[in-house]
């Protein structure tokens, strides 16, 4: 991509961080060299004794040599499970079969093109950053839901849609801490694992302590806002004049259009909407009532173990292929069950690519999860900063910057949260630091880095996303798109909870800025 002209010296730096990016190895070779490196680590400090003890065992922390037999054979026997069982590769295809019908029949396109009619263009930016941000609610649908469609919305908007794929990944990733005040998933798990590292303190107030699983929910939903805001910013004044000399080189048959719908466009789409609406009708009547099957054992319809949350994947390939099938039968795109096995298969073959790039994830993520690597740095980074004794403000931007640099390598934000949490909880409770507040600086850290490492696991999925638009697109074109947002949520945010703190803004529901609370 020849962004190289009359360029800034921070698009200078973005376009070096491109070219780099992409002279490195495709990303399911690069998997591959990460799991040989994981081995070769792994081997090499096997045999060190390290005085850091483990919170999730009580004892020393210890790599495990996964060159070593058993743990060979445990990684050759467990290859095909790692694979098939790798969280974001259902998620994907099932939800992509539905989505596949409903973009073969034309539904998606003439919707988006009824939607586009009536939204003024300049408020497009803001409206897909934050419909990525709401997507928390439904866990990861927003990576195979939201982005795609935040490039097919851009580029039928006469927009470049590599800049609705970086602001609607900024909104679904980035902003992945923020919440437009509804609660997600994450925020009972988080609470969870704070209330057993607060109880980890010899304070014996701590002994009773309970942490509200919505103790960030006033700070998350503000920072919602300030993402909705930056990310609008970075995407129209840095994002897209750079990518204007990025030719859009991807097959025209499969790029959507802004064409005015034509009769039997808009007859389809009223029948494709209402027949969503009904799907839409027909879960909330069920989902009504305490008894509802959609609840969880605690009643809850938005905890991780209830239904409704398990199966939202379920949820997105059944709302997308009913309205799918409607819309082609009555627009006559799709006038057979052939037609709409085809829009099926034709979604799959799509994804070929990601299928083998998921292969290498999945099994240098098992490695390098078994092997405690990551935990030895989560480990030693949060004892690192808590041996500097440095003033609280500058220790709680100490753990935002720790959890965005431990976020490169683990991925899994309950995993980060386990291992630095039971060391700065209780350090930062013995400073008069409440432990909702420690949990609000980690999670800002948690988000910010998300968008530029390829280790995490939707990453792939991202990068093949970007080739459909522009077919030379890498590793380091995603990572250039997304840098500028990474180190403004990174500064930004950490800048914004320091005032939210400084002001003595309530966190959340249950929450406290202090510890012991002072009223």
């Amino acid at each position: 991509m020849d962004n190289h002209k009359h360029a800034t010296g921070f698009q200078r730096f973005l376009n070096t961080v491109e070219t780099l990016g992409n002279k490195l190895p495709d990303p399911a070779v690069l998997f591959a060299i990460f799991l040989g490196l994981v081995w070769l680590i792994s081997w090499w400090l096997s045999g060190v004794s390290f005085a850091e003890i483990d919170p999730r065992t009580g004892n020393p922390i210890k790599v495990v040599n996964m060159l070593e037999g058993g743990a060979l054979t445990a990684f050759t026997s467990t290859l095909v499970s790692t694979f098939v069982t790798f969280p974001p590769l259902g998620v994907v295809l099932v939800a992509m079969l539905g989505l596949g019908v409903a973009e073969h029949t034309g539904f998606i396109n003439a919707g988006l093109r009824s939607i586009l009619s009536v939204t003024p263009k300049m408020l497009l930016t803001p409206v897909l950053i934050a419909v990525g941000i709401l997507s928390h609610v439904a866990v990861d649908a927003g990576y195979v839901l939201v982005i795609p469609l935040g490039a097919v919305i851009f580029y039928a908007a006469g927009r470049h849609p590599l800049a609705g794929i970086a602001a609607a990944f900024a909104g679904v990733s980035g902003g992945f801490s923020a919440t437009v005040g509804v609660p997600s998933s994450l925020d009972p798990m988080l609470a969870g694992l704070t209330q057993a590292a607060a109880r980890l303190s010899a304070d014996p107030a701590a002994a009773t302590l309970t942490i509200n699983p919505l103790n960030n929910i006033f700070f998350t939903s503000a920072s919602a806002i300030l993402i909705i805001l930056v990310g609008w910013f970075i995407t129209d004044k840095v994002i897209e004049p750079r990518l204007k000399k990025t030719a859009v080189n991807g097959d025209p048959a499969t790029l959507p259009t802004l064409d005015e719908l034509q009769p039997n466009e808009r007859r389809g789409l009223r029948f494709a909407m209402l027949s969503m609406l009904l799907c839409v009708l027909g879960l909330v009547l069920t989902a009504y009532g305490d008894n509802s099957a959609w609840r969880g054992e605690d009643g809850g319809l938005t905890s991780a173990s209830a239904p409704l949350m398990r199966s939202i994947v379920a949820i997105i390939f059944v709302f997308f292929l009913i309205p799918g099938i409607v819309y082609g039968y009555v627009a006559g795109t799709a006038n057979n069950h052939r037609a709409i096995i085809q829009g099926m298969s034709k979604s799959m073959s799509g994804m070929g690519y990601y299928i083998v790039m998921a292969f290498f994830c999945a099994q240098f993520i098992y490695a390098f999860g078994q092997s405690n690597l990551g935990a030895l740095m989560a480990i030693k980074g949060a004892l690192a900063l808590k041996e500097l004794a440095l003033p609280l403000s500058v220790t709680l931007v100490g753990i935002i910057f720790l959890t965005a640099l431990v976020n490169l390598l683990v991925g899994s934000a309950s995993a980060k949260w386990a291992l630095i949490g039971a060391i700065m909880v209780p350090m930062l409770m013995e400073l008069g630091v409440s432990p909702d507040l420690t949990q609000a600086a980690y999670r800002v850290g948690d988000s910010s880095t998300n968008i530029i490492t390829p280790l995490m696991p939707y990453f792939p999925l991202i990068v093949v996303f970007c080739q459909k638009y522009v077919k030379e697109s890498g590793i380091g074109t995603l990572i250039a798109l997304m840098l500028p947002f990474s180190i403004s949520f990174l500064l930004l945010w950490s800048a914004f909870l320091l005032v939210y703190w400084a002001l003595g803004l309530p966190l959340g529901i249950g929450s406290t800025l202090t510890f012991p609370a002072i009223p």
